[in-house]
């Protein structure tokens, strides 16, 4: 009997691991996985060109910084040597100036019938510390061209270099006649780095206001990612299809004033500091499901076999999964909400006791979880009624555009044409950007064709920002 039962129990598991290896065999890239698209026979401008547009960009500083731009002038400047530099695209195509500094560009298509589309980027930068100025290999607002064709300043990831080069493919293309079968208009917005209120939200309400619904949006979130995604040599064109939503909640708490030589018990800072460590030891639960699921699973198909084996039987092996990925702050942003405690605050002097403790927690918010699914799990995880919970910002994440429509497909045959060795898939832009706006209006995808690695990430915001000339 027993003898019976070891022998049947062998049978399962040798069946067992035959499923599993034979569904890690099967799970491999479709055949029809994103086709290249053709480009015509239309003449490229020169790289050298476009090198020397993107360098005078960055000399102008448009900085959007605290809580408005703040030198007007420079924005104003921009937009002149936009003009100047690109006469026939400013001459043919209809010009709308949104509060004063957002330019909404209107190409007329040959087919009066198609819904139109919306291309966008902004040419607003954030500032640079000026403690870090000396690190800088060139300087950040000087545009500096080096001997390995790389263009240095402030706006060479982030974002004028989409700036420029949309506005060269338009010049180019009006130049030779093309005419585009449906309207194209073309955003740069100038608030980007501030939340895009008076840019990207001004240009949704334009296009409520004037009944026009485009079928689809295009702005940054995403790129060519090489290196960055671990046990896979190829390229990721990452076409992110949402991004996630921005909470930021105030905590404080009170306490007994006076001189901290007669201390109680417990402070204000105790109490304030015991929420914060209570809530970053509780992270949002999360996991391969919705868009981040659909992103590893198209990734795992690419990858080795005993990798795939894992993915494809992610009903048996998600907590192994799950725990790999996110191990790594990029994989455990792609998995949840996240948390980030930013801010502390208590008494003005060192020998005083503070009747008031703050702390301010940044989360960035997954799609599948809403602000106020947050802030009852920080209730439940402080569970500290003397607490005080204020949310001073928030707005929540994107809705999920989707993957198997024809934007999807003009932009994933477009990236193959380009990098026709790059893994294709949708993805999610863990930072905000103005597509946050466009997708309450439209479908909106996130995505820069330009290859970034690990060494180019520091750049985003931080020093020795710059962008090859290839790119």
């Amino acid at each position: 009997m027993i003898k019976k039962t070891l022998l049947t129990l062998a049978a399962l598991l040798t069946a067992l691991i035959a499923v599993i290896l034979i569904r890690g065999a099967l799970f491999t890239p479709s055949q029809n996985d994103y086709r290249s698209a053709s480009s015509g026979d239309y003449a490229l401008p020169s790289a050298e060109q476009v090198a020397e547009h993107l360098s005078q960009s960055i000399r102008f500083k448009t900085l959007s910084e605290q809580s408005a731009p703040t030198d007007t002038q420079a924005f104003s400047a921009f937009r002149k040597w936009l003009a100047d530099t690109y006469p026939t695209a400013h001459e043919m195509l209809s010009l709308h100036t949104i509060n004063t500094h957002t330019l909404l560009f209107h190409w007329r298509g040959s087919d009066a019938q198609k819904q139109p589309v919306l291309l966008s980027a902004h040419y607003d930068v954030v500032p640079v510390d000026p403690t870090t100025v000396s690190k800088w290999a060139h300087p950040p607002f000087a545009g500096y061209i080096d001997d390995q064709s790389r263009i240095w300043g402030r706006g060479a990831l982030d974002d004028k270099s989409a700036v420029i080069a949309l506005m060269e493919a338009v010049e180019a293309a009006v130049r030779q006649q093309f005419t585009p079968k449906s309207d194209i208009y073309i955003a740069f917005t100038h608030d980007e780095e501030l939340g895009g209120n008076a840019g990207a939200k001004a240009v949704t309400e334009w296009f409520r206001d004037n009944n026009i619904t485009p079928a689809w949006s295009l702005d940054e979130g995403s790129f060519v990612l090489d290196g960055l995604v671990p046990g896979l040599e190829k390229p990721i064109a990452s076409i992110n299809v949402a991004e996630k939503g921005f909470l930021t909640i105030r905590l404080s708490a009170a306490g007994a004033g006076g001189h901290s030589s007669m201390p109680p018990e417990q402070t204000a800072v105790t109490r304030i500091s015991r929420a914060v460590v209570a809530i970053q030891d509780a992270p949002v639960p999360g996991g391969l499901s919705g868009v981040t699921g659909e992103m590893y699973s198209g990734i795992a198909r690419h990858m080795s076999f005993d990798k795939r084996v894992l993915f494809a039987n992610s009903w048996l092996f998600r907590p192994v999964i799950e725990q790999v990925v996110g191990r790594s702050p990029s994989g455990n942003a792609m998995l949840r909400t996240t948390t980030a405690p930013t801010m502390m605050s208590g008494s003005i002097k060192a020998n005083v006791l503070p009747e008031v403790a703050t702390a301010t927690i940044n989360f960035r918010v997954h799609p599948r979880d809403s602000i106020e699914d947050i802030v009852n799990w920080v209730k439940q995880a402080i569970d500290d009624d003397e607490i005080k919970i204020e949310v001073t910002e928030s707005f929540p994440a994107s809705s999920v555009s989707p993957s198997d429509n024809q934007a999807f497909g003009l932009l994933s045959g477009s990236a193959r044409h380009v990098y026709p060795d790059a893994v294709i898939t949708p993805g999610l832009t863990v930072a905000a950007t103005d597509s946050h706006h466009y997708a309450t209006l439209t479908h909106a995808y996130r995505f820069n064709p330009m290859i970034i690695s690990d060494k180019d990430l520091d750049g985003f915001h931080g020093t020795n920002e710059h962008i090859t000339t290839e790119n």
